[in-house]
């Protein structure tokens, strides 16, 4: 195999000796001519500067690296485990950027915007002449872009070999480790859950429970690079929690594509998972639910807002509904329609007092309407969202909805702005508010 200065890409991390490296057996006739130094005794500041590597030094372990995440908390919790496992062997995770020797890019793939962000930055390095590693869903489902090639890339099932390609990276090869996690051919959640980790808040924990989910969207790129659903047993998962609840933490947060989707592929389902961590979780943690689409929780309705009051487990859930246009949600594929999420919403608020209920929107989809945007406006007129996330939409390369008639970016942008000022309009923690005061006025008139 020849070195990245030839221009070669390597496939593999595995057995790979460069032409520049030196056999063996070199290296052990080569000892007799080894003069060893004679150190100055009594001098601190001579010793310091003759254990410290220069700083374009290839020996793996020493050098400075930046750490940089885009996107959803299942990448950031991807994020953590790679900067626990370097730090782990010996690499100094840096927030300093122009001060690192390898900038670590872990991209997001969801929206245009974030992939000219991770495509910006791989061109700042260069021009820095920073060592870079790419990891994230931009080049698992997109690995042979033009501005990729030559670069080492580390898949998002393959992040327990972080230290492996930055190794290799820092030697001068280029390395990609693209490959699907498998056991029996049966396609696994991901790297390992006990792996080190740095949290960027150190109180709270944020767990994958499974990657990939079971739709297929047609405008989602993400699932390209996750894949379809593969969940960690609820053993680890259980285990994890505990582990980090060890460490000091204080709140848990789960994640995926799909957390209402979890255990379709291994028998179980999510309440039952969450029963489980429920009872491990010690007094004064929280934990905290990611993201479900509508049809994986309306079989569950009765045990979620049961699980949903327990006061260990924060009263919120994220139910994303993308349009209240049945017709934009058949073109979306998003197998549910708007009454599915209303009965969702209804449900939990009626039963989960004080309930926060997300949701996301995606304005402009291909063949969007005025009248199909008005029904979302009267949705979001209606539940008054306390957390929105308004979308204008971005056609992805590859999927199906970059094909269809899009609608003009300036009426995209138009009611972008307008759903934005019917969100601004309202003030959904009011009733919480009065509520307080009120309680706070009943104190003191007691006094």
């Amino acid at each position: 195999m020849l070195s990245a200065s030839c221009g070669t890409l390597l496939d593999d991390i595995e057995d790979i000796v460069s032409q520049e490296d030196s056999k063996p057996q070199d290296r052990h006739f080569a000892r007799k001519h080894v003069v060893p130094k004679v150190r100055r005794r009594h001098t601190q500041k001579y010793l310091q500067e003759e254990n410290s590597p220069p700083s374009d030094s290839t020996i793996p372990g020493i050098q400075k690296i930046w750490i940089r995440t885009w996107g959803c908390s299942h990448n950031n919790s991807d994020g953590e485990y790679m900067a626990g496992q370097l730090a782990a062997f010996g690499y100094k995770i840096t927030e300093n950027a122009s001060e690192a020797d390898l900038w670590l890019l872990n991209s997001c793939t969801v929206k245009n915007p974030a992939e000219d962000h991770f495509r910006n930055s791989i061109k700042k390095a260069q021009e820095e002449n920073k060592k870079i590693v790419l990891a994230g869903c931009v080049p698992q489902a997109q690995p042979r872009q033009d501005y990729l090639k030559g670069l080492s890339v580390i898949g998002v099932q393959q992040i327990d070999r972080v230290v492996e390609v930055v190794e290799e990276t820092i030697k001068g090869h280029s390395v990609r480790l693209l490959g699907q996690k498998k056991d029996n051919g049966k396609r696994l959640g991901g790297a390992r859950l006990d792996l080190p980790k740095i949290r960027k808040n150190p109180l709270i924990e944020i767990i994958s429970i499974n990657t990939g989910c079971l739709n297929a969207c047609t405008y989602c790129k993400t699932k390209h690079a996750r894949g379809n659903l593969a969940s960690y047993p609820i053993d680890e998962l259980v285990d994890r929690a505990k582990q980090s609840f060890q460490e000091g933490v204080c709140e848990i947060w789960l994640t995926s594509e799909d957390t209402g989707a979890y255990g379709r592929d291994i028998g179980t389902d999510l309440p039952t998972l969450l029963w489980k961590l429920v009872d491990v979780i010690p007094e004064g943690a929280m934990l905290r639910l990611g993201m479900t689409n509508p049809p994986y929780i309306l079989e569950h309705l009765e045990e979620m807002a049961k699980i949903l009051n327990h006061p260990r487990v924060y009263a919120f859930l994220h139910i994303p509904v993308q349009s209240a246009s049945d017709t934009v949600l058949m073109e979306m594929k998003r197998e549910y329609c708007v009454a599915d999420f209303k009965r969702v919403a209804d449900f939990l608020k009626e039963k989960v007092p004080g309930i926060t209920i997300a949701t996301d929107i995606i304005c402009g989809f291909p063949g969007e309407t005025d009248q199909d945007f008005q029904e979302t406006v009267k949705l979001v007129e209606e539940y008054k969202f306390p957390s929105l996330f308004i979308n204008q939409f971005y056609p992805r390369p590859g999927t199906p909805a970059a094909k269809m008639e899009q609608v003009p970016a300036q009426v995209k942008k138009q009611r972008t702005k307008d759903l934005s000022r019917v969100f601004h309009s309202y003030n959904p923690y009011d009733h919480k508010v009065r509520d307080a005061l009120i309680k706070y006025s009943n104190l003191f008139e007691r006094d």
